[in-house]
């Protein structure tokens, strides 16, 4: 006679984890930022223990998350002449920069102490 498993084990395999450097590969990016990422829970992660480990689906997340899109879409490449060579109008968003504050001249300051009974 056979003893009970306290659980049923379920229909489904398990999904395989990764570990925090395999991840790293994959994004091409170091281990130490998958690491640092995850302790401050900015993707998604799973715990065991106190290390950390990702699934596949894990992984697809992470590039969604920091996935960039453009700002405006794509100009096409087939556009008549006169579209793509006029100038661009008075108030146009190409034409507009953000303002630049002045340069200022940086200067250096005293050295907070003595050394060697030298004075700079």
């Amino acid at each position: 006679m056979t003893t009970p498993l306290p659980y049923d084990p379920p229909e489904t395999p398990l999904p395989r984890l990764y570990r925090p450097e395999e991840i790293a590969d994959a994004l091409g990016c170091s281990a130490w930022w998958v690491k640092d990422r995850a302790r401050r829970s900015l993707i998604p992660h799973t715990r065991v223990g106190r290390a950390y480990r990702f699934t596949a689906g894990h992984l697809a997340e992470i590039v969604r998350l920091y996935e960039e899109r453009p700002a405006r879409p794509a100009q096409p490449v087939g556009g008549t002449a006169a579209s793509s060579s006029a100038p661009a109008p008075q108030g146009s968003v190409q034409s507009r920069r953000p303002p630049v504050a002045p340069a200022t001249r940086l200067q250096a300051r005293p050295p907070r102490r003595k050394q060697y009974g030298a004075v700079a």
